[in-house]
């Protein structure tokens, strides 16, 4: 995998647009965790929706997202580690999900 390189975007075409399918694959990503955290969270947290939230609901809302956004963190580090491991070590391209503050 040469599109873990970065050196290689710069002069390679092909390798820049491996990074950007990359990059546009990490914000399809990010989209669906926060859709399905959003839709578990949900219905987790909020038996009946009204116009507002209770503190119960609002609480447990925020712990859960919490919660999972903690677990999608580890898992995708773990991913990551994964992929460059196999890579022989290369250089990661933006390693967990961070630069989409999650």
């Amino acid at each position: 995998m040469d599109s873990l390189n970065p050196s290689l975007s710069a002069s390679d075409p092909k390798a820049a647009l491996m990074k950007q399918v990359q990059q546009e694959a990490a914000i399809n990503n990010a989209r669906q965790l926060i859709s399905k955290m959003n839709s578990h969270c949900f219905e987790k947290c909020i038996p009946t929706p009204g116009s507002s939230l209770s503190s119960r609901e609002e609480k447990c809302f925020t712990t859960c997202m919490e919660k999972y956004m903690a677990a999608w963190n580890t898992v995708s580090r773990q991913y990551i580690g994964r992929i460059q491991k196999t890579a022989g070590g290369g250089a990661g391209s933006g390693g967990d999900m961070g630069e989409f503050g999650i």
